[in-house]
């Protein structure tokens, strides 16, 4: 059965999707059997895995909504063992449509049952939002990972993130667990960072990755050419960081 990982975090742009992917491609590159659900819809992991949106005929909104079977959905990428479930921007109404649906909350749950035998892991990349599908995403997680920004704001709204995860727990998913905040676009020249990690490190202390995934600009281009960055640039930092993460979560659930 799957390890199923939601990656969330109601602020934007601090680096989920960009996580998401690269550590999908970096556990598949490991030999594990990789599913990433795009539940943003943006659908920037489909299309950084190269995933033509154009062509996209059932997607993770066809299987919610219209009750499709996943495995219509599952597409595959450039690197072996890598499948995806692409997102459309029409998961963008999925909120009210979701809100009248009996068991609204389960639905991801439901999904991903009748594919969860087929891979190691399971990533959802979760929307910038608190909504229901992200909740959805929650409810069917084993664990999540909270990316924050070695930025100024870092810890800003973190709390309304770990009391929606508090409430899931209670209401819908008691086994749900943080699998680990993880620091990304560090600079270690930059002073802020710094302090950032180790505010960061103080309050989440055992939670907090070892695994830093620093400023890189072949990180920020990959997607650009709709590869993750272990395909565009293997020796870069931005490759190393992600896969050393996926090393770490591997050692952490297999050890």
């Amino acid at each position: 059965m799957a390890k199923i990982i939601a990656l969330a975090n109601q602020k934007g742009g601090v680096g989920k999707t960009t996580t998401a992917m690269n550590l999908a491609a970096s556990l598949a590159t490991l030999e594990k059997r990789v599913l990433l659900v795009d539940a943003d819809s943006q659908a920037n992991a489909s299309s950084g895995l190269g995933v033509d949106l154009s062509k996209v005929e059932c997607s993770v909104y066809d299987v919610v909504i219209n009750g499709a079977d996943i495995h219509d959905a599952i597409y595959t990428t450039d690197i072996e063992r890598l499948d995806v479930v692409p997102s459309s921007i029409n998961l963008a109404g999925a909120e009210v449509e979701l809100f009248n649906v009996p068991e609204r909350d389960y639905v991801f749950k439901k999904m991903l049952a009748s594919a969860d035998k087929e891979y190691d892991y399971i990533l959802i990349d979760c929307s910038p939002s608190l909504g229901i599908v992200t909740v959805n995403a929650l409810a069917a997680a084993h664990a999540v990972i909270i990316p924050v920004q070695c930025e100024y704001f870092a810890l800003e709204g973190i709390s309304k993130l770990l009391n929606t995860i508090k409430i899931v727990k209670r209401k819908l998913n008691p086994g749900l667990e943080i699998e680990g905040f993880l620091l990304t676009m560090y600079d270690s020249r930059l002073r802020l960072a710094n302090q950032i990690y180790d505010e960061v490190k103080r309050h989440f202390q055992e939670l907090v990755f070892k695994t830093v995934i620093q400023r890189n600009v072949k990180l920020s281009e990959a997607p650009s050419h709709g590869l993750p960055v272990i395909l565009y640039d293997a020796d870069s930092t931005g490759a190393k960081n992600h896969l050393n993460l996926a090393k770490e979560i591997i050692n952490k659930n297999e050890g």
